[in-house]
């Protein structure tokens, strides 16, 4: 072992992964009163399109015909044992509150990251007396999950949140529990190959296979001075993860540094139509609080501006608001931004705008109500992330973003104002 590697002086907290096998196969089938284990199903978005993407692929499906998220329609072959189905985002996302609501009654929200629609972690730390030690806690919930909705579930449990995730990953899966400490690290995670492990991916992957490195223990054996030399921050975390740590807390990790986050962006043209301009603000907003949810971060204070065109007598203006609540919604800095829009704006000709968020906190801070859509919200708007992740922003947006105006195509092919 490496001698600067210290297991002792690590946090052992008690994290839980949860992820419910192929949930829009899953939630499709038991809705249909199928066995989501055994029904060969596909959820597609659009079978009037032989292009289609497999959104989601039953664990059936994947096995006997090597169909899986992000194969086409026209992959699928058309045998009477295979039952293709439309997706009803809907259904899936009230099914991930209701999932979430269970969890509740085993550790506070604050206890709880929502990771995607279909998975998150829980920390059990301190829930020993109500449900027994993690692997009873999780059994608790991986019976209840079954008995209340039917769906199948992996589950991991480390130490921290990136040991949980790839025991659920790379055994949990299997297995359906699977539970790793740091004295695990050698027999369980060094074996696992590069591209088969979490938070590296593909493309960093072949970089390494290109170095001769190919598992994550090839990968710890690097010196760590020439990881960070190599890749950086990312060489650090890189170099951590391969011993299995990670200091991360569940809540999130803030920078303190970086004061605010934000977009902008000049127009091609002169927009003098509101419509337009709070189009163009409400992409702004919805990119704003995408790069705050992939931070772990939320804001308070909206802050807008608006430059004139330059055959304007005034050159614009800049004005912020604070929110009641923190918040990284798309929908609810586009309110707050829009109410700055309509007390500011005369019909002048507009070509820059800017938005940005500040009076940034960890979103462990994030409060939710009971008589509120703040939770589905957070759950659309983390549906919204899925799915451009893996399939591209045309995935999946807002409906606002098809009227005229609209600048969605232009920012997602353009880095500070570039093409990219």
């Amino acid at each position: 072992m490496n001698n600067d590697i210290n297991y002792e002086r690590l946090p052992k907290n008690k994290i839980l992964c949860v992820d419910i096998k192929s949930f829009f196969a899953s939630v499709e089938a038991v809705d249909r009163n199928w066995d989501p284990l055994k029904v060969c199903l596909a959820v597609v978005g659009d079978q009037s399109r032989a292009g289609a993407v497999v959104l989601a692929a039953s664990s059936a499906l994947k096995e006997k015909y090597n169909i899986k998220t992000g194969n086409r329609l026209y992959d699928i072959p058309r045998v009477p044992e295979i039952k293709i189905v439309d997706a009803r985002m809907g259904l899936y996302l009230n099914r991930s509150l209701e999932i979430t609501l269970l969890f509740r009654e085993f550790v506070p929200l604050s206890a709880i990251h929502i990771y995607s629609i279909d998975e998150s972690w829980l920390k059990l730390n301190g829930t020993e007396r109500l449900w027994g030690n993690s692997r009873q806690a999780a059994m608790l919930i991986k019976e209840k999950l079954a008995e209340k909705f039917t769906l199948p579930s992996s589950m991991g449990i480390g130490p921290n949140m990136f040991l949980a995730k790839v025991a659920m990953d790379i055994e949990g899966k299997k297995k359906g529990l699977a539970e790793w400490s740091y004295e695990d690290v050698p027999e369980k995670l060094w074996p696992v190959r590069l591209k088969d492990c979490w938070g590296i991916g593909s493309r960093l992957a072949y970089r390494f296979k290109k170095i001769g490195i190919q598992t994550v223990g090839e990968l710890a054996h690097l010196p760590l001075e020439y990881l960070e030399k190599k890749f950086g921050i990312m060489g650090n975390q890189l170099y951590y993860h391969a011993w299995g740590i990670d200091l991360s807390r569940l809540e999130g990790h803030y920078d303190d540094k970086r004061k605010a986050l934000g977009r902008g962006i000049t127009l091609f043209k002169d927009y003098t139509d509101p419509e337009q301009i709070k189009t163009v603000i409400f992409e702004l907003c919805d990119e704003t609080a995408r790069r705050l949810r992939e931070n772990n971060l939320i804001g308070k204070t909206v802050n807008l501006g608006i430059g004139y065109s330059h055959n304007e007598t005034s050159s614009g203006f800049h004005v912020q608001r604070t929110m009641k609540n923190y918040s990284n919604s798309s929908f609810e800095l586009y309110l707050t931004a829009l109410g700055l829009f309509d007390n500011n704006y005369k019909g002048q000709g507009v070509r820059r705008l800017n938005l940005s968020v500040s009076n940034l906190t960890p979103d462990i801070n994030l409060q939710f109500s009971l008589f509120d859509d703040s939770l589905q919200r957070l759950k659309i708007d983390k549906t919204k992330d899925l799915l451009q992740d893996r399939y591209g922003y045309q995935a999946l947006f807002y409906g606002r973003s098809l009227k005229e105006g609209s600048i969605l195509e232009r920012m997602r092919t353009t880095i500070g104002g570039h093409k990219s």
